[in-house]
């Protein structure tokens, strides 16, 4: 086999993010309560980081050094000794050299001249945010711990304790066992008879809220019917034997079968709507509720026009601490120095980046607002077909910048809170073939048909295409059948009535 070695020179283009760019995009996707998070956790590690208000006293400049050193250290890989390799190679002391300049040219209204000028709307924004708030109630208990509670309540062995708690950990969001008895009974760990797992869980069915402990949702329906429930037997033989038939709204059918009149198994039905829950377990609370705190407020002006405002009151300004550029020109030893240097850097690279993305959040929100005035001032029916790349084109920037400062932004509006993706969407034509409708309209059109309807005799999916079409909106059956069902309307036989 011979080998042959030579050098060769090929010329190729790769395409290298620099952590700047990196940690640039990063800010703009974080939303406000995360950005907020993510200040906190940068001022906790830089000591050169500061509060635009903060007031700069004689600490000790060299413990808080040793004391970001130890942190950094702990980190398995710090994102400033990333960065300094990242730059290793250019010209260190020429940014030694800016960085004194500081001093001299630092500006206090360089990242913050906005705000300033906003400065008269603090207090309003600060007492909505508090507002906000205080409507979050404390926290309730959960499903599990409020039945826990009540049951230790009960006068029973060590073995129907540890069975019951073990059964009430296995209930789902809905309150019911999310296996069979016996399977739950198998691999409980400890050997209990089906007789004594039975009776435990008949305990845990006379919990509150009633329903609880239910096997499936006849089950759990019947465990709420009282004594005094009006038509009790004709609710019971419905559950019990036609279930299945109610929930297709086969009335007919069941009149067939039991002989009661269709008057009165509505009746029934509206009892069952009155005073059974089929979930019983969802009033509590299951998953922690999510704060959401707009990222832009809009305000109309008396000529109609709309304008976006960032809530920025919320953040702290941030600066560059004098006392750290101080200490890199009166000297100090190489290390602490080329530290300082990092986190004096780390620290300008966070301002810029979160001015950068007020900037360009402040751009594509009211480059959205300028496209969805209709839906603003006359309401969701009168939405535009609108995607990223316009938003793009007009802003100039690429997609995927506007994807990132839409991405778990909300903003306020007269007409509520929105988040930003809301005001995207594809559309269609009409039948004339001029005029874009977006999809939220068709979804609001075909509502109102179906609304319309008579209920003696509704509509089928055939038979609304007809009825769109009528209005001018050309779909396919298929459409017409998915959007229904994501507006939850159900198929035309259930929405029948007798």
């Amino acid at each position: 086999m011979h080998m042959n070695f030579s050098q060769q020179m090929r010329m190729s283009q790769q395409m290298k993010l620099a952590p700047r760019m990196i940690q640039s995009m990063e800010i703009l996707q974080l939303p406000l309560m995360e950005l907020q998070e993510r200040i906190d956790q940068e001022m906790d590690e830089n000591p050169t980081l500061l509060a635009e208000h903060d007031v700069e006293g004689e600490s000790d400049t060299e413990r808080n050094i040793e004391l970001a050193k130890a942190k950094e250290a702990a980190t398995e890989t710090p994102v400033e000794a990333r960065e300094l390799k990242v730059d290793e190679n250019g010209n260190n002391e020429a940014d030694f050299e800016r960085l004194l300049e500081m001093h001299e040219n630092w500006n206090d209204d360089s990242f913050n001249s906005e705000s300033r000028q906003s400065s008269g709307r603090i207090s309003e924004d600060g007492e909505r945010h508090l507002d906000q708030m205080a409507s979050i109630q404390e926290d309730e208990p959960t499903l599990i711990e409020h039945l826990l509670q009540q049951f230790h309540f009960y006068d029973v062995s060590p073995a129907w304790r540890e069975f019951g708690d073990y059964l009430i950990h296995n209930l789902d969001h809905d309150g019911r066992l999310q296996s069979s008895l016996p399977e739950l009974a198998q691999v409980f760990g400890h050997q209990i008879t089906n007789d004594d797992a039975l009776q435990v869980l008949q305990l845990i069915q006379k919990l509150e809220p009633p329903g609880v402990g239910a096997r499936d949702v006849r089950e759990c329906l019947l465990l709420q019917v009282t004594d005094d429930m009006p038509l009790r037997d004709v609710v019971i033989t419905i559950i019990t034997s036609h279930f299945e038939d109610l929930a297709e709204n086969r009335l007919p059918v069941i009149e067939r079968k039991t002989g009661y009149s269709i008057e009165m198994i509505k009746m029934a039905r509206e009892e069952m709507r009155e005073h059974l829950d089929p979930h019983p377990g969802r009033r509590f609370r299951n998953v922690p509720v999510q704060t959401v705190m707009p990222d832009v407020f809009l305000e109309q002006y008396d000529h109609g026009k709309y304008a976006v405002r960032l809530s920025k009151e919320t953040l702290p300004q941030l600066r560059i601490s004098r006392k750290y550029i101080d200490m890199l020109r009166n000297g100090c030893d190489a290390t602490t120095k080329e530290f300082v240097k990092r986190k004096i850097e780390s620290a300008k690279w966070l301002i810029e980046s979160i001015e950068q993305r007020h900037n360009t959040l402040k751009r594509v929100a009211q480059a959205i607002v300028d496209r969805q005035t209709d839906f603003l001032d006359k309401g969701p029916e009168f939405i535009s077909p609108l995607k990223m790349q316009q938003i793009a084109d007009v802003v100039g920037v690429h997609v995927t910048t506007v994807s990132r400062a839409v991405d778990d932004k909300w903003i306020q509006t007269p007409r509520g809170l929105f988040p930003l993706k809301r005001f995207f969407g594809g559309g269609t034509k009409t039948d004339d073939g001029e005029d874009d409708v977006a999809w939220a309209v068709v979804r609001i059109k075909l509502q109102e048909v179906i609304d319309k309807e008579d209920k003696d005799d509704p509509l089928s999916d055939d038979a609304l295409v007809e009825e769109m079409k009528k209005l001018g909106y050309v779909l396919a059956r298929r459409t017409v059948t998915k959007y229904r069902k994501k507006l939850n309307i159900p198929s035309s036989r259930q929405r029948r009535q007798y």
